[in-house]
């Protein structure tokens, strides 16, 4: 699911191709994605921020996409609505995304939105980590509709 996750990113989304977006791995918190720095750098050798928001956007945009494709729902639209995103230290090695997969009773409300109204919402954390320090903090509102 996560390869063709990538490739939906990649066909779809043709700017995560030019970043070389991965889509890494996903466990019962997290989606890992990954894209290396040369295609993402700024004039001051580090991360570039329309790169680094590129990547915290998308990586909870998927969460949300793999969430309503576990739900069983295989067409939707999802769209961010609402964001926040804090720069907080320069990014000098590979982008590593950590967002926060939604937890148990943010899926079964989404479900029932889902179902009885056609439309519900999520709210996701993204970060970009390096050596354990937090470099980059995100949230973002995603309204999904079926």
């Amino acid at each position: 699911m996560l390869k063709a996750l990538e490739e939906k990113l990649h066909n779809e989304i043709p700017m995560t191709k030019y970043m070389q977006l991965k889509v890494d791995s996903m466990d019962e918190e997290y989606l890992i994605t990954t894209a290396p720095l040369e295609p993402n750098i700024n004039d001051k050798g580090t991360g570039f921020a329309g790169s680094l928001s590129t990547l915290v956007t998308i990586s909870a945009w998927s969460s949300c996409y793999l969430e309503v494709k576990k739900l069983g729902f295989e067409k939707s639209m999802i769209a961010i609505i609402k964001s926040d995103t804090a720069y907080r230290a320069p990014i000098t090695k590979e982008l590593t995304c950590r967002t926060t997969l939604p937890t148990k009773v943010q899926i079964e409300t989404l479900q029932k939105k889902l179902k009885e109204k056609g439309s519900g919402s999520l709210k996701i954390k993204s970060q970009i980590i390096e050596n354990g320090k937090i470099c980059v903090d995100f949230e973002g509102v995603y309204v999904i509709k079926i």
